[in-house]
């Protein structure tokens, strides 16, 4: 049993095998991998805060199961809902600084891609847990909008619905973003798709230990 779980966008091929590296943990493999040899960067300090996540950019965030809940149920409708769901073609993935941190974002127009969250989104959410009050009292600290205060309060989470952004997390916060960001930008260069084909989503879980792990992939079968 994992202690969350989370509905997570996880690239496959050179991309994720490259972003695995980068942050030092496989999700799919369930295990540490070595950290590529960047000149000028430590990047087993950079990328220590979002290791634990894995190279993943974020659905439905990590949330607790209702105590009459399972697994298999949540594995059961994640998968019938993302059966009905068309793959989402994005024009590409590019760097950019979001707050203090650098993360991979996309390019182009995101409608599909928000449409197909808030749907996981409501989908599941009768599977989570409510927040807890010293959750809740965590994400306030973070001075929320009013959008973001009652996406908190109906959904658990602030940035789901009009205030999601998709990005894939590539380091901790950063006190000299704008001189790492051309170091990560060229190593990630080579492997960026343009377009970016997301045809699959991946449940994962949270284990004891704080680190994710891929538990099932999900096709998104539905027409275009």
């Amino acid at each position: 049993m994992f202690r969350r779980y989370a509905i997570y966008v996880t690239p496959d091929g050179l991309l994720g095998q490259r972003g695995a590296a980068w942050l030092g943990w496989d999700m799919a493999q369930a295990c540490c991998v070595p950290h590529p040899d960047v000149q000028g960067l430590d990047v087993a300090k950079t990328t220590n805060r979002p290791r634990k996540y894995g190279f993943h950019g974020t659905i439905k965030p990590p949330m607790v199961l209702k105590n009459e809940t399972s697994v298999e149920e949540l594995k059961s409708q994640a998968s019938a809902i993302t059966n009905d769901l068309a793959p989402v073609t994005l024009d590409g993935l590019g760097l950019s600084r979001i707050g203090g941190f650098l993360a991979l974002t996309a390019v182009g127009e995101t409608n599909a891609l928000a449409t197909m969250a808030a749907t996981i989104v409501k989908g599941l959410d009768a599977f989570r847990a409510p927040a807890t009050p010293e959750e809740l009292a965590r994400r306030r600290q973070n001075s929320l909008s009013p959008s973001q205060e009652g996406n908190l309060t109906l959904w658990g989470y602030p940035y789901v619905m009009e205030e999601f952004r998709f990005h894939i997390t590539l380091t901790g916060p950063l006190k000299d973003a704008e001189t790492i960001a051309p170091i990560v930008s060229a190593h990630f260069a080579p492997v960026l798709p343009a377009p970016y084909l997301i045809d699959h989503l991946t449940l994962a879980g949270e284990d004891s230990d704080g680190m994710f792990h891929s538990i099932s992939r999900l096709p998104l079968r539905g027409r275009i």
